[in-house]
């Protein structure tokens, strides 16, 4: 395993239009617009973890959106990110974070405008499998002595219990290789996934059609390094491995960027 930022493995917007690089790239003008990059989070964070990435993608002239995920189930969290997606003109790259990565590979299925679907430290799970379950399934992740559930009631009157992440462990157990101040703000606006997400099983795979490229973390507390090498070799994925925490997308955004941007381009 990469001691540091691996080698890339090969193994197989609403209505706004960006302009050809083709000042970079002189075929990129016959290949139509960039891509609109959509970018779903995962548990215990929110949009805003997307920051550094997104300002490089916006650099580099493409499209971006990065959705709000509701955290209450794969099904109908894909649900709400697919009437996104549907709302968006021309070709879409989706970007999945942690659990985000059980939401796209739902809500991209039969959906031919997604041209490539790029993971981040994230799940790939086929039909019949769970996050919790896959999470398991490899030695590994300390997540579960973090965590602080809080029930709740729904207004039908059934109950249910959101999940937390106690915030004095959450730089070490999420964003160890994130500066201090930024990982507890981090923690202070976190949002909680439903505890009923993690055992919902996935229904379908779209990883199974689209292009997929994986960014694997190997100093993950998370999601097991072993379980993320899982399934991305069984998804035939693009895999890049960097150290780094589960947090990738904030102490690296540069990578996370770069990777998108070559899913965008090898499915242009």
């Amino acid at each position: 395993m990469a001691a540091a930022v691996g080698t890339t493995v090969a193994i197989g917007a609403f209505a706004f239009t960006a302009t050809a690089d083709a000042a970079t790239d002189p075929a990129a003008a016959d290949r139509g617009p960039k891509p609109t990059v959509v970018l779903e989070h995962g548990a215990f964070a929110d949009a805003s973890s997307w920051d550094g990435v997104i300002a490089r993608l916006r650099h580099d002239g493409y499209p971006v959106v990065a959705a709000a995920n509701p955290l209450r189930g794969p099904a109908s969290d894909a649900a709400a990110l697919r009437s996104l997606v549907d709302h968006i003109k021309g070709p879409i790259v989706l970007v999945g974070h942690s659990y985000g990565g059980s939401v796209i590979s739902e809500a991209a299925v039969g959906e031919p405008r997604v041209k490539a679907l790029v993971y981040v430290a994230a799940f790939l799970p086929a039909p019949g499998e769970s996050a919790l379950q896959l999470t398991n399934q490899f030695p590994g992740s300390t997540l579960s002595g973090t965590l602080d559930p809080v029930p709740y009631a729904n207004a039908d009157g059934s109950t249910g219990t959101d999940l937390y992440i106690q915030q004095d462990k959450f730089r070490a157990q999420f964003a160890a290789d994130v500066p201090a101040d930024r990982a507890a703000l981090a923690a202070a606006a976190q949002r909680p996934i439903a505890q009923a997400a993690l055992t919902e099983k996935a229904t379908s795979a779209a990883w199974k059609t689209v292009p997929s490229w994986d960014i694997v973390t190997t100093q993950d507390l998370n999601i097991p390094p072993a379980a993320q090498e899982f399934m991305a070799e069984r998804a035939h994925a693009h895999t890049t491995e960097v150290a780094a925490s589960h947090s990738v997308a904030v102490s690296h955004p540069d990578l996370v960027a770069g990777v998108i941007e070559k899913a965008a381009r090898a499915t242009r």
